[in-house]
């Protein structure tokens, strides 16, 4: 059987996933490619999911495009690749000159064929074919309603940010403005999805504030917001730790701001007496820097698992420290690691239960592991002798 023969009876609506891995050499810098068919505008494409040190590219192939681009792949730059069929297996293995041996298995039983639905099999509250304004103007949609292949996973990311506001409902009070704060806001995505969603759809009265740091940004944002009315909608050039121009803050979203200004973040949010805290950290340095134990010294002389569990405690100490504080605490997936592996997203809502059994696992992770964190020195002035 030829490659071509096979990419026939694979690349077609039976295709779970196929994966390409195996570099044939080393300095090359996708480490490995995952590419599944998926349903969009009703026509199926195939995406291909390149794995690059800490990033996920997400590029979409038509059928006769992702042939080539396997071929390519297979050819040039890996060893392997193993197709995942409704009701086949195959493999290809490719050598150095690129010789290709190829094995193919049909199953007995046919396997349960994948949703390949972006936008059929969940009910997104933002849906797709109806035109929102920002979004369009941000890129995600087009002016029919459609939403744009290279903008699905930003798409998929708003939806996903907006459950976990819904959940969230219960703890605003709905007959007060609500007043919410966005550090880092960027580009502000997900500020305006927020607004949109709260004040437009759920009729909450909200005030709320986003701040970077980036002077272009912030004019950008506050251009947009006028242009759609938004009123109790405003963007600042601010930093996190110095910000004190309200006094008193319902809830504190802070997405991906970088390293200990995710800590300055939820300091600010206790000494509010916020009811709810959004936070997704980012590049979690302090811990990575700080981090020695004998005990884990096998596992601490890997950078990158030095660097994964630094983040690990980290957020799991930002938790404790939360709950230690009044917070029921916990800590989310925010969206699939596949396409980034700052995932996880910390939710806290005050109750006023303080747990000082949390501040006591604090004390004993950051001794156990000669930590000293921000987040810890912010709310506690603790120092570790």
């Amino acid at each position: 059987m030829t490659l071509e023969e096979l990419f026939d009876k694979c690349i077609n609506e039976h295709l779970i996933d196929l994966i390409i891995s195996g570099k044939k050499k080393k300095d090359y810098k996708i480490e490995k490619i995952k590419i599944r068919p998926v349903l969009i505008q009703e026509k199926i494409v195939y995406q291909a999911s390149e794995f690059v040190e800490n990033k996920v590219l997400h590029v979409n192939y038509t059928q006769e495009e992702v042939k080539l681009y396997i071929a390519k792949m297979l050819k040039e730059h890996f060893k392997q690749a193993q197709f995942k069929m409704t009701d086949k297996d195959a493999q290809v293995l490719s050598s150095k000159s690129g010789k290709m041996t190829i094995r193919y298995k049909k199953l007995d039983n046919k396997r349960q064929q994948k949703d390949m639905a972006h936008n059929r099999s969940k009910n997104y509250i933002l849906k797709e074919g109806t035109a929102v304004e920002f979004l369009i103007d941000l890129g995600v949609m087009t002016k029919e309603g459609k939403i744009c292949n290279s903008k699905y996973d930003k798409y998929k990311q708003i939806n996903r940010f907006l459950e976990f506001i819904e959940d969230i409902l219960p703890h605003l009070d709905k007959n007060k403005e609500q007043v919410i704060i966005d550090f880092g806001c960027g580009k502000s995505y997900l500020t305006f999805a927020m607004y949109y969603y709260l004040k437009e759809l759920k009729g909450y009265p909200i005030r709320i504030i986003g701040l970077d740091l980036k002077e272009d940004v912030i004019h950008t944002c506050n251009q947009l917001k006028d242009k759609y009315g938004y009123d109790k909608l405003n963007f600042y050039i601010g930093d996190i730790a110095s910000y004190k121009d309200v006094d008193q803050v319902d809830m504190v979203v802070t997405l991906h701001a970088c390293d200990t200004a995710t800590d300055y973040a939820l300091a600010k949010a206790v000494e509010w007496g916020a009811k709810v805290i959004l936070s997704v950290p980012c590049c979690q340095h302090e811990a990575n820097k700080q981090i020695q134990s004998e005990e884990l010294a096998g596992v601490l002389k890997y950078g990158v698992l030095k660097e994964r569990i630094s983040a690990i405690f980290t957020d799991a100490i930002r938790a404790n420290l939360l709950e230690e504080a009044g917070y029921q605490t916990q800590i989310l997936e925010f969206i699939d690691m596949e396409h980034t592996p700052k995932n996880l997203l910390i939710r806290a809502v005050y109750t006023g239960d303080k747990k000082s059994t949390s501040g006591d696992m604090v004390c004993s992770i950051q001794h156990t592991l000669g930590l000293n964190l921000t987040l810890s020195k912010l709310l506690k002035g603790m120092v570790i002798e």
